[in-house]
């Protein structure tokens, strides 16, 4: 980090996601594990990156990719075992990276001690409470206890058998149907979290991202959704209760963190979650979503800074992750902004475009106060993989949105580290297919054949990365926006750096006075072409792009 010694790492650190099915697969049965992790330890170091995000790596019967955790204290098989992800904390800590694992407070798997034992229990088991077991409405039980639209859309309730056979009551999933959701009005499912916390902190992790953070409570009357009333599960206000008590644990470790995915349009309510009382840090959704123009990112970054302000906590800086449509492929479109009502296949890409826009991003994200993360093989220009066929897709997403939404399984394709076809060093020699097709021209995007290439974006994420840990005012601190023509983005950071964006049609004049560091692309006889940005030192008296 490039922040002073004194202040907490996650203010502005680099955070990098692995995505532990896709990132490298050491055992050669096509899925990403732990064991691959720990070889391609070295690419991450070699990054700059200061800490490692897990996506879930429990044991799941794997219906939403993880998310369905049946053990959160142990490791699934297909990815090794604690005692190799031990390891991996501890290899990390000592090339200086730290590790932050995922946690899914909201449901867990439909195959959990706690959920099986209130199934075989029946009506009136004490297990029930631990979730939202409901009786049906109608005279025969049959109708759903609600009409409430899941997070993937489809229903959100699912009927038992009762242990003699008859149909039984309903039981809610936000999610899909094999991941029911937990009752947090409970005092033994708020004790079972925290002392999972204390299980992954005891085992030397960083920091915990916490998945879905804003649906724990639900209104326990279950009223139907209304547009001017309360929603009955998104953000209520007794969420905060639970992430004190989360956040007093974290405050019995040492330089621990809570990081939210807190989805909230309204700024405020999402700055709640960051009171000083509460979670470290949040991801910066209306970044991530937001189009690639001047103005809307101006007023996404100002408006994330504003929130942030009043509660003292650090930004955070997104561009893609393992939900979303990957920005390489978002910034190629017409409509560059990303939204899951708006996912649809067959939309038209520039992928060329998309690719000098993602580079200029990277600059621009790098930049900004606070935390920066980044997606695995977003730092190899990797794209959206939208011709999976339909046979191979694994994301429920698609087939409960009716095959409407495409799916998040594009942006989860196994990574590419060497060589001229797939696999593509994903796994070791004459090992299984990998677990999602990898294109054939992800040959040119490799990490091999994208090491030593001063032009690839390999060789810009590292360069970027090693500069802001070098330069004491990037990471968390303040920024001024200095003046620039329209459609260009021009900011300084302390005293003598400044990055300047052009999202114009145009090419555009520097800055009279500044010592280029870093550009996003090549500059057209001293001057910044379209989508692409630079890093300047500056001597303390440039007044912003335009002089002449």
């Amino acid at each position: 980090m490039s922040t002073a010694d004194s202040s907490p790492w996650w203010r502005g650190a680099v955070i990098y996601q692995v995505y532990p099915r896709s990132f490298a697969d050491g055992n050669g049965d096509g899925i990403g594990d732990i064991a691959g992790i720990r070889s391609r330890l070295d690419h991450l170091s070699a990054l700059g990156v200061d800490a490692i995000w897990f996506s879930p790596w429990y044991p799941s019967p794997m219906a939403d990719a993880g998310y369905d955790v049946s053990d959160y204290r142990d490791i699934d098989p297909v990815f090794g075992s604690l005692v190799e992800v031990e390891a991996l904390i501890a290899e990390a800590h000592a090339v200086g990276i730290r590790t932050i694992v995922d946690v899914v407070p909201n449901h867990c798997s439909d195959a959990h001690p706690w959920f099986q034992a209130a199934l075989a229990g029946g009506p009136g088991a004490p297990e029930r409470d631990l979730f939202w077991f409901r009786p049906g409405r109608g005279p025969d039980g049959d109708q759903r206890p609600t009409d409430w639209v899941g997070e993937f859309g489809g229903e959100t309730w699912t009927r038992t058998t009762n242990p003699d056979g008859t149909p039984g009551d309903w039981y809610l999933h936000l999610f899909a149907p094999q991941q029911p959701d937990f009752n947090w009005d409970h005092p033994r499912v708020r004790a079972e979290f925290e002392d999972i916390l204390r299980f992954w902190f005891d085992r030397g992790v960083d920091g915990i991202r916490i998945d879905s953070a804003g649906l724990l409570v639900k209104d326990p009357t279950l009223p139907e959704v209304q547009p001017d009333q309360p929603h009955p599960f998104h953000d209520l206000d007794g969420v905060h209760d639970i992430y004190r008590g989360w956040r007093r644990v974290a405050d019995e470790y040492d330089d621990r963190a809570l990081i939210g995915e807190v989805w909230l349009p309204d700024r405020q309510r999402f700055a709640n979650y960051l009171r000083p009382d509460e979670l470290h840090a949040a991801f910066n959704f209306d970044f991530l979503g937001c189009a690639w123009d001047a103005s809307a990112l101006r007023e996404s970054i100002d408006g994330t800074l504003s929130a942030h302000a009043p509660v003292n906590a650090p930004a955070t800086w997104v561009l893609s992750n393992h939900d979303v449509t990957r920005h390489v492929t978002r910034y190629g479109r017409a409509d560059t902004r990303f939204s899951f009502a708006a996912k649809r296949e067959g939309i038209p890409t520039d992928l060329e475009l998309g690719t000098r826009r993602a580079r200029a991003a990277a600059l621009l994200s790098l930049s900004l106060p606070g935390a920066a993360y980044v997606y695995q093989g977003e730092e190899l220009g990797l794209y959206e993989v939208e011709d999976i066929p339909y046979a191979l897709r694994q994301d429920p997403m698609w087939e409960r949105s009716g095959r409407i939404d495409p799916g998040r399984d594009g942006c989860r394709v196994p990574l590419p580290w060497a060589g001229d076809e797939p696999p593509f060093a994903f796994s070791p020699a004459g090992a299984a297919s990998p677990w999602l097709p990898q294109p054939a021209d992800w040959k040119d995007r490799t990490a091999s054949a994208q090491t030593g290439d001063p032009a690839s974006m390999l060789e810009l994420y590292r360069a970027a990365i090693h500069a802001r840990r070098a330069d004491p005012a990037l990471g968390d601190g303040e920024m001024t926006w200095l003046p620039a023509p329209a459609g260009v983005l021009a900011f300084r950071r302390g005293s003598d750096f400044a990055c300047v964006v052009n999202l114009s049609d145009s090419t555009v004049p520097l800055p009279a006075e500044g010592e280029l560091l870093l550009a996003s692309g090549p500059l057209d006889d001293g001057m910044l072409p379209s989508d692409t940005a630079v890093w300047l030192r500056t001597a303390g008296s440039v007044d912003g792009p335009g002089r002449t």
